[in-house]
C-alpha cells in the first residue's frame, strides 16, 4: 500500500512534467498578445500590419537610442521595443529591426560603442542635450534618440524620438513613403538639377560676417550630391555657377529672385566694396524649389547677424527637397487664389507674405504634396482626392464657383476653413487714446450659395464661450488671469468620438470661429448625412454686431437663460446635387478685362457686319454639367485661425495639430491612418465634475478615509472577537 502511494507520487509528478512541456510548445506555435489598453496603443493598427507583411524588399531598421535615459525617454525606448517587435510579428522575412548600443564609453565597457557612435552620425542621427536631475541638481546630458529606416538603396531617417505620441504613424507612413520613393525616382524621365549660385567674390567679405564655411560650398556640396547619388538611381545633375563671372545682361540667378549681398569698402579698404549672390535651386520640369541658404537676423543693439546653413545639413536639406520635386506623396489641391491664405513657397518672386500658414505646409507636406490651384488659370484635375480653400477674401466668378461645384459632383472631397468677416485694419489705429482694434466686416465671397444648397450655413456671428482660453496678466496689469473669451476650449464631452479619425482627440482650442447652422429639411431630400464634430460648451453665446476681440473691451458673458452650445464643425457626405443643375455653363472671363472691353467695341460693328444666316445662340448642349453627384464629403469650418502658426505646433504633437491633420487624411480616404496618428495623445484631460462631486470627493479624502479605516478595524475586532468567543464556546461543551 505504502509502496503504491510512493509511486503514484512520481506518476503524478511526470504527468505534470509532460502538461508543461506540451503547454510551452504549443505556445511556441500557437502565440498570441493581448492589449489590455484603451487605445490599443501597444498594437500595431491593421494599415501598419498591411504594409510590413507585403514588403517586396528587405528593410532594416538601426535603432540608435542611449541607453539608462532619464524618465521620460526611458519609457520611449521601451514603447519602442515594443512596438518594434510588434510589426516583427506581423512581419514577413523582409522586415529586420536592430539596436545598437550608444551609450557614452563612461557608462559602459562596450568597444562597440565608438564605432556605433560613428555609425549614427553617418546616418545623419545626431546627439541631442536633455535635461536630467541627479543628486539633487539639473543637469544636462547628450543622447542619441533616432533611428534610420534602410530599404533597397534608400534611407529614411527619423533624427529625434522625444515622444512616443505618434511613433507607430510615423515609421508606417516613411516605410509607404521608401515604397513610394523608388517608384517615382525609377519613373523619371530627366533628371533632377541641382544648381548652387553662389558668387566668389563673397570669399573676401565672409570671414567679417562669420561665414568661414563659404570656400567649402561648392565643393562640399558635390560630395553631398554624389553620395545622394549613390542611393537615388543617379537621378541628380550637379552645377555651380559663379554670378561674379557671369557676363549677360541677364543673368540666370535674377529669375530665382536669390539673396544678393552688397558692401562698401570695409578694413580700411583691405575689403573693397562689391557684391554678391547665394542661394540653391533645384529644378525638375517646371518645378522649381529654391533653397535659401543664408538668413539674415536683425537683432537689437547688436545689428545684423548671418546665419548661414552649415555644410554638413546641405545633404539632408537636398534630399528633403527631393521629395517634394518627384511627388513622392500623394497629391493634395490647395486654392491659391481669391485672396485664401498663401503656402510658402509659391508667394510670388519669394517674398514672405503675413498670411502665410507655414507650419500647416510643413506638417501636411510630410505626407502630401502641395498642388496649388488658381481657378483664374487652371480647372481642378479630376485625380484629385481632396481640395482645401483656406479663407477666401475676393469674389469667386460663377465660372470659378462652377469649377469648385462640379469637382464636389465628380468625387473630390472639400476641406473648407471659411471666415465669416473679414478684418479691416483703419489707417489711424489709435483714437482717443486706445486701440479697439479691428473692424469686423460681413465676407461675402460667393462660397455661401453653393453651401446655401448644398444645407448648410455659416452664421454672421462670432462664438464667445466662458470655458475659454485664460490670459496671464503681468504684475504691471494687477496680475491674474484674463478670459479670451473668442478662443474657446472644447472639452472632450463636446467632441465627436463616433468618427474614427477624432476618436481619440480629447480636446480642442478654437479662436475666432462662427456657428454653422444646417437646413435639416435640404439635408433630409438629398439623403446627405450630416456629422457634427464638435460644439462649444452650454455657456456660450454669440456675437453679432459692433465686434471687438480686443479682450479689453469684451463685453461680460450674458444670462445664463440666454447662452447656448453652439455646432462648430460639421463633416457632411452623401451624393451632393448640383448648384448649376438646369443652368447654362457660366462664361469663363478673361483676366484682362479692359481688353475685353476694348475688343468687344473695336468689333461690334465688324460683328453686326458679318452676322451669318445662322443664329448661333439657338445652338444648346447637354450633359455638361454634372447634375448629381458621386459620392463624396465636405468638411466645414468657419475659422481659418486654426491653420495659422499661432495655434499649430510644428512638431504636430498637439491635439490641434492631430485634428487637421487627421481631417485631411480622413478626406483622402486614409482613415486608418488618420486613427492611428492619434493614438497615443499624452493630453488626457479627467472628465468635468460638478460642484457637489468635487466636495463629496474632498470630503472622502480628507474625512472618509480615516473614518473607513477605523471602521474596517472595528470590523476585524469585531470577527476576531467573535472567533474567539466560538473557540471557548467549543471547548466548555
Amino acid at each position: 500500500m505504502g509502496i503504491q502511494k510512493r509511486y503514484s507520487k512520481y506518476i503524478k509528478l511526470c504527468i505534470y512534467l509532460v502538461i508543461i512541456v506540451l503547454v510551452n510548445v504549443a505556445g511556441m506555435t500557437l502565440f498570441f498578445r493581448i492589449d489590455l489598453t484603451e487605445n490599443g496603443i501597444y498594437s500595431i493598427s491593421e494599415a501598419s500590419k498591411k504594409v510590413v507583411s507585403t514588403l517586396s524588399e528587405p528593410l532594416t531598421i538601426n535603432v540608435f537610442f542611449t541607453k539608462n535615459l532619464p524618465a521620460p525617454h526611458n519609457n520611449t525606448e521601451r514603447y519602442l521595443h515594443d512596438l518594434l517587435e510588434e510589426y516583427a510579428i506581423h512581419a514577413n522575412s523582409y522586415f529586420n529591426y536592430k539596436f545598437y548600443d550608444v551609450s557614452p564609453e563612461a557608462e559602459g565597457t562596450n568597444p562597440l560603442t565608438r564605432e556605433n557612435q560613428n555609425l549614427a552620425n553617418n546616418y545623419g542621427i545626431h546627439p541631442v542635450q536633455i535635461q536630467v536631475y541627479e543628486e539633487d541638481e539639473v543637469k544636462f546630458k547628450k543622447a542619441y534618440m533616432g533611428l534610420v529606416l534602410i530599404h533597397g538603396d534608400m534611407v529614411e531617417r527619423i533624427p529625434t524620438i522625444t515622444s512616443v505620441n505618434g511613433l507607430e504613424y510615423k515609421l508606417t507612413t516613411a516605410i509607404q513613403k521608401l515604397n513610394n520613393k523608388i517608384s517615382a525616382l525609377m519613373n523619371l524621365k530627366g533628371k533632377i538639377k541641382v544648381t548652387l549660385y553662389l558668387s566668389s567674390s563673397l570669399e573676401s567679405v565672409a570671414p567679417l560676417m562669420g561665414l568661414n564655411q563659404i570656400p567649402e560650398y561648392p565643393e562640399k556640396l558635390k560630395e553631398s550630391i554624389e553620395r545622394l547619388n549613390a542611393k537615388n538611381f543617379g537621378k541628380l545633375e550637379y552645377t555651380y555657377i559663379d554670378p561674379s563671372k557671369e557676363t549677360s545682361k541677364e543673368p540666370l540667378w535674377k529669375k530665382y529672385d536669390l539673396m544678393q549681398l552688397q558692401w562698401p569698402n570695409l578694413s580700411h579698404g583691405q575689403v573693397p566694396a562689391g557684391n554678391g549672390v547665394i542661394g540653391l535651386v533645384m529644378e525638375y520640369g517646371e518645378k522649381v524649389k529654391k533653397i535659401p541658404l543664408l538668413k539674415v537676423l536683425r537683432i537689437p543693439i547688436i545689428g545684423n547677424q548671418y546665419d548661414l546653413v552649415d555644410v554638413d545639413k546641405l545633404e539632408d536639406l537636398v534630399e528633403e527637397n527631393l521629395e517634394t520635386l518627384v511627388n513622392i506623396n500623394q497629391d493634395l489641391g490647395y486654392l491659391a487664389g481669391n485672396g485664401t491664405l498663401s503656402i510658402p513657397g509659391f508667394s510670388p518672386m519669394g517674398r514672405q507674405n503675413p498670411d502665410e500658414i507655414s507650419t500647416f505646409s510643413n506638417l501636411i507636406s510630410k505626407t502630401y504634396s502641395l498642388k496649388p490651384i488658381d481657378l483664374k488659370d487652371e480647372s481642378i484635375p479630376d485625380s484629385l482626392n481632396c481640395l482645401v480653400i483656406a479663407r477666401p477674401t475676393e469674389k469667386f466668378s460663377d465660372y470659378e464657383l462652377y469649377q469648385i461645384d462640379q469637382a464636389l459632383m465628380k468625387g473630390t472631397n472639400l476641406a473648407l476653413f471659411i471666415d465669416a468677416f473679414k478684418e479691416i485694419h483703419p489707417n489711424n489705429q489709435q483714437r482717443f487714446g486706445f486701440n479697439r482694434g479691428p473692424n469686423y466686416v460681413p465676407l461675402d465671397t460667393g462660397l455661401d450659395k453653393l453651401l446655401s444648397h448644398y444645407g448648410i450655413h455659416i452664421k454672421k456671428a462670432y462664438v464667445l464661450d466662458e470655458n475659454s482660453h485664460k490670459q496671464r496678466l503681468p504684475r504691471s496689469m494687477g496680475g491674474g488671469e484674463r478670459p479670451i473669451y473668442f478662443a474657446p476650449i472644447i472639452k472632450n464631452k463636446n467632441i465627436n468620438h463616433n468618427l474614427d479619425f477624432i476618436r481619440n482627440i480629447k480636446g480642442l482650442v478654437a479662436v475666432k470661429i462662427s456657428p454653422l447652422e444646417l437646413d435639416e429639411t435640404k439635408i433630409s431630400k438629398n439623403n446627405l448625412k450630416a456629422v457634427k464634430l464638435f460644439t462649444s460648451s452650454k455657456k456660450s453665446w454669440e456675437i453679432r454686431k459692433n465686434i471687438s476681440l480686443n479682450p479689453m473691451f469684451l463685453s461680460p458673458p450674458p444670462p445664463e437663460n440666454e447662452m447656448q452650445s453652439f455646432p462648430l464643425a460639421y463633416m457632411i457626405e452623401g451624393e451632393f446635387p448640383s448648384y448649376f443643375a438646369g443652368k447654362p455653363i457660366p462664361e469663363k472671363k478673361s483676366n484682362d478685362e479692359k481688353k475685353d472691353t476694348k475688343d468687344k467695341k473695336e468689333n461690334a460693328s465688324e460683328t453686326s457686319e458679318k452676322k451669318t444666316e445662322v443664329d448661333m445662340s439657338k445652338i444648346t448642349s447637354q450633359g455638361q454639367t454634372i447634375a448629381k453627384g458621386k459620392p463624396a464629403k465636405i468638411f466645414l469650418m468657419a475659422s481659418t485661425e486654426m491653420l495659422k502658426d499661432n495655434v499649430l505646433d510644428p512638431e504636430g504633437d498637439s491635439p490641434n495639430d492631430m485634428f487637421i491633420l487627421n481631417t485631411i487624411d480622413a478626406l483622402n480616404h486614409r482613415e486608418n491612418i488618420a486613427a492611428m496618428r492619434s493614438k497615443v495623445l499624452s493630453f488626457n484631460p479627467l472628465n468635468d465634475t460638478g460642484a457637489l462631486t468635487k466636495t463629496f470627493v474632498k470630503t472622502f479624502n480628507i474625512a472618509g478615509l480615516p473614518v473607513l479605516l477605523v471602521f474596517l478595524g472595528l470590523v476585524v475586532w469585531l470577527m476576531r472577537h467573535s472567533r474567539k468567543k466560538r473557540i471557548q464556546m467549543m471547548f466548555q461543551k
